[in-house]
């Protein structure tokens, strides 16, 4: 009789509760993005002047340009430093143990980053906001890799994008519905309300994280798993890191580039757009800025049926790279419509996180693929952390400028321009060396999925396997002599 864990809707039922896992999350990571007027206004109005009838006055926590980015890169800097443990002790430890621990972390963090609003003019409000995005830094990051280990364990071959489109397009509603609701949540209720708002959906990821562990640890008795992973997982030790392939750090290397021109562009992209294109209001920015989620989220299932049905995930991921390059060259020397570029953006965003992150179970053994995940998340971070850091200094620092200078935005895009070129060319690397290595990424599906089983067949030390096997067979001999 078939068991229900063998069935596929059971499979989908585990997807559709670890989609949620990052929904809150991601509603709650790009906030600041949204209310940037609101985190660098002033703190009263008693200094207001009237300028057309208007007045000239956003009341908020008078941050400076470097101290709203630094929420931005201390988010970074922590992902890169905790993910690297995070996805090691989540192949010793499994991915129940990861999914509580790092969903609460979510819930602490977010929770201390709306508690700090509650002392604005005090010496006490960057410290404890800057807490809570680090704390809060230390449990997204690491639960995505829980999320994506979950979703490679139980989607493999020609449905492997699609299960990894589907989680991404989840996470990417929540970055929708920030950039959509979040404005309006906060000119009715007040920024700390809306801020204790984004702490209640992690609390619905926690939730997440009970049932998906629960459903997981039932499907893996069923299949008759449960007792093989842990063995695995017993295997797994840090030095396994040598075993990760040059294909395999050149993906890495082609993703942190990628994300240097999508993130750091995104959490100054309203203020960018209001500042250059006349005529936009901030919450009309927000929504222009956030066009590149709303591609995404309505492309995400698309595209990885797509590819999952075409294969070919690294011309994929180069081609994206090329085609991303126009997008940072219209905003920086042209006034074409900004929804032009964020549209654009969006899609080629899309295709890349489709191709590239579904292609990291392909190129390493599935015992480390926790280790791998927190390895490619710590340097995509450490890359988006210089990458805030970097545009804090081109932007300014002085809060007195309202306005900040077309050349100095200008600077900012030709940043973003450099990157993409840099992934451009590790692209290009990882496409040859992946031809001299086989070809995998490149397959057409039906090929990857059977070289796919073929590596999940592989042992994770294959000396000491061969050892156990020689040690048996003496067993045997030794027996049949004494009978």
């Amino acid at each position: 009789m078939t068991q229900p864990a063998e069935k596929v809707y059971y499979r989908f039922v585990v997807l559709f509760f670890n989609c949620l896992l990052t929904f809150g999350s991601y509603f709650c990571f790009d906030i600041p993005s949204v209310l940037q007027d609101q985190f660098q206004g002033n703190l009263t109005c008693s200094n207001a002047t009237v300028i057309n009838g208007t007045v000239d006055c956003v009341v908020g926590l008078g941050m400076n340009l470097q101290q709203y980015n630094l929420l931005y890169a201390i988010y970074a800097w922590t992902n890169a430093v905790v993910v690297i443990m995070a996805g090691f002790m989540i192949d010793k430890l499994g991915n129940r143990f990861g999914a509580f621990l790092f969903s609460f972390l979510c819930v602490l963090g977010s929770s201390l980053f709306a508690l700090g609003s509650h002392f604005k003019g005090t010496p006490y409000l960057l410290p404890l906001m800057l807490t809570g995005r680090l704390v809060f830094g230390s449990g997204n990051g690491s639960l995505t890799i829980v999320q994506d280990r979950i979703t490679a364990f139980w989607f493999k071959g020609n449905e492997l994008a699609l299960a990894f489109g589907l989680t991404m397009a989840f996470s990417r509603l929540g970055s929708v519905m920030n950039f959509f609701l979040t404005q309006k949540f906060e000119e009715k209720y007040g920024m700390q309300w809306t801020l204790w708002g984004g702490a209640l959906l992690c609390v619905l990821g926690f939730v997440s994280a009970i049932l998906v562990s629960a459903l997981d640890k039932i499907g893996m008795r069923q299949l008759g798993l449960d007792g093989t992973i842990q063995e695995q997982s017993r295997k797994v030790r840090i030095q396994d890191v040598k075993l990760l392939s040059l294909r395999y750090w050149l993906l890495v290397l082609t993703i942190m580039f990628f994300y240097n021109g999508i993130f750091p562009f995104i959490a100054d992209a309203s203020k960018f757009i209001q500042d250059k294109y006349s005529g936009y209001t901030q919450k009309e920015a927000a929504y222009v800025a956030g066009a590149v989620y709303d591609s995404s989220l309505v492309l995400c299932a698309c595209v990885g049926i797509l590819i999952d049905n075409v294969g070919l995930r690294g011309l994929f991921a180069l081609a994206c790279a090329v085609l991303t390059l126009p997008v940072f060259g219209l905003l920086a020397f042209t006034f074409v419509a900004p929804l032009v570029s964020t549209i654009w953006l969006g899609i080629t965003y899309s295709f890349a996180a489709a191709s590239m992150w579904p292609s990291i179970p392909l190129v390493v053994p599935q015992a480390t693929l926790g280790t791998a995940m927190g390895l490619a998340t710590s340097i995509q971070m450490v890359g988006i952390g210089l990458s805030n850091l970097v545009v804090g200094q081109i932007l300014g620092t002085k809060s007195s400028e309202t306005k900040i200078p077309l050349w100095r935005w200008q600077r900012m895009m030709v940043f973003m321009l450099a990157n993409t070129i840099s992934c451009i060319v590790t692209a290009v690397l990882l496409n040859i060396v992946d031809r001299r290595q086989g070809g995998i990424l490149n397959k057409t599906t039906k090929r990857t999925g059977l070289a796919e089983r073929d590596s999940d067949r592989e042992p994770l030390h294959p000396e000491e396997e061969e050892q156990n096997e020689d040690e048996e067979d003496e067993a045997v001999r030794s027996r049949s002599e004494n009978s």
